[in-house]
């Protein structure tokens, strides 16, 4: 019976592994051409991997929260259709087969020593005895890491229902290599430690890897929501931003009068002749491209003690999720697009934002991101920056507001449509004439709008 072996796809460049976060089928289901069989997640993106033919799910190779490298065997689907009922058996026949044949002296000498070696070490954790589950990943970087089971157990899972994954115990790793002291109090000899015993008590480090906050009281019909996986890494990400980047902000009013009169104008042609709707982004996105294009030390990030100034101007869009979530789509070479071309790119990735259809290389290599948090009211804010780089403008609502308007024949009071820019930046290395600048000429290129502008 001829088997066919779904493997991983490759989801971009840069990505070389992924974790199954649900399986859509069992082994015995049918399944069509192109039908999802599961669910995959890289750092922000859920995407669901189809099968290749039809055929019978005869095999699961990995569990849910198990991370899987690219080209990796996912799972065997029987492409007849029929499930065979001696698949076990011959699966077994096959590993007496593999058993019997004769391994050469050479290779039998390495085995016996390797698994000397595993016999020896001290420190591989038994899994046997914990009720915790770990995957086959997170229990081959314990072993290889010297990580013992009172350290696994103690280690805050961030996987589901507390798992912990690959990520968690890479983190733990980096944590106690720069100067945690649980390893060494893990391998130190008996004597050792009873004279730390007898030593005076001292406050005990502790073995998670991220800080934890205060205990927090679970009251009488309170309601207890877990945290998703989204959210735990934005949760993540943003705690990781603040103890990064030294944040600073800048506020500019800004006069869109003309901006609104001329999209007002042209938003019905547009829409007629293009077949996409014209919204306030895009053209906020052209103006913060050619700020960049003009302050190029606003287009950078910082790696140690240098800075890596970027060719490629990459703006990212943060676009907020129906479940409350947040994504960070990225217009490429923004700063190449014309209104049009910037106006349907926004608007693609905003819609394949909403409806998880965005691939894991559309949301990396962003250089600079915006965020428009007056589509919820807000007339200003102070958001976060999005590492590595080195700031992030938040879009104020616009509103229309008395203002003093100067002309030649003198001042009056007249109605304008305004807005607030704020912009945060990295104060690291961008000082505060830097970043005000460039927000200003933001505001500049919105307040010269040409309201006869052909588009």
């Amino acid at each position: 019976m001829s088997k066919f072996e779904l493997k991983l796809p490759q989801m971009g460049e840069s990505v070389a592994e992924a974790t199954l976060t649900n399986w859509l089928k069992e082994v015995g289901d049918t399944i069509e051409m192109d039908e999802a069989i599961f669910e995959i997640a890289t750092d922000k993106v859920d995407s669901e991997v189809p099968s290749e033919v039809d055929g019978v799910l005869v095999e699961k190779r990995f569990d849910v929260d198990d991370v899987i490298k690219v080209g990796e065997v996912v799972a065997v689907i029987q492409i007849d259709g029929d499930v065979e009922p001696s698949a076990q058996d011959s699966s077994e026949n096959v590993v007496e087969e593999e058993v019997s044949v004769e391994v050469p002296a050479g290779q039998e000498l390495e085995t016996q020593m390797a698994s000397v070696k595993e016999s020896v070490s001290s420190s591989t954790p038994d899994f046997s005895s914990s009720e915790r589950f770990y995957s086959p990943l997170v229990k081959n970087i314990a072993k290889e890491e010297g990580v013992s089971m009172d350290e696994l157990e103690a280690l805050a899972g961030t996987g589901k229902e507390g798992r912990v994954t690959k990520n968690d115990i890479m983190a733990y790793l980096e944590n106690r290599s720069n100067g945690s002291q649980v390893k060494k109090e893990a391998e130190a000899t008996p004597q050792a430690k009873i004279e730390k015993a007898e030593a005076p008590s001292a406050p005990k480090e502790t073995v998670a890897s991220k800080p934890q906050g205060p205990k927090v009281q679970v009251g009488a019909g309170d309601e207890v929501i877990p945290l998703t996986r989204m959210g735990k890494l934005i949760a993540h990400h943003m705690i990781e931003s603040i103890s990064t980047s030294a944040h600073v902000q800048s506020f500019v009013e800004v006069d869109v009068t003309n901006v609104v009169n001329w999209r007002n104008k042209v938003k019905n042609t547009f829409q007629q002749r293009e077949g996409e709707k014209l919204t306030f982004t895009p053209i906020f996105m052209e103006a913060v491209a050619m700020a960049l294009k003009k302050y190029p030390l606003m287009n950078i990030s910082l790696d140690g003690d240098k800075v890596i100034k970027k060719k490629h101007i990459n703006l990212g869009m943060a676009a907020a999720l129906p479940d409350g979530n947040l994504i960070v789509p990225v217009i490429k070479n923004a700063d190449q697009l014309n209104l049009v071309g910037m106006a349907k790119t926004v608007n693609d990735l905003a819609d394949r934002a909403r409806n998880n259809k965005l691939k894991p290389d559309e949301i990396k290599d962003g250089t600079y991101t915006v965020t428009n948090v007056g589509s919820f009211g807000s007339v200003f804010g102070t958001p976060i920056i999005n590492q590595p780089q080195v700031g992030i403008l938040a879009l104020g609502a616009i509103r229309k507001i008395p203002s003093v308007i100067e002309t030649d024949q003198g001042e009056y009071i007249g109605i304008r449509s305004k807005m607030y820019l704020s912009h945060s930046y990295d104060h690291r290395v961008v000082n505060g004439a830097l970043g005000g600048m460039f927000v200003k000429s933001v505001a500049d290129y919105l307040e010269a709008w040409d309201i006869n502008r052909e588009i």
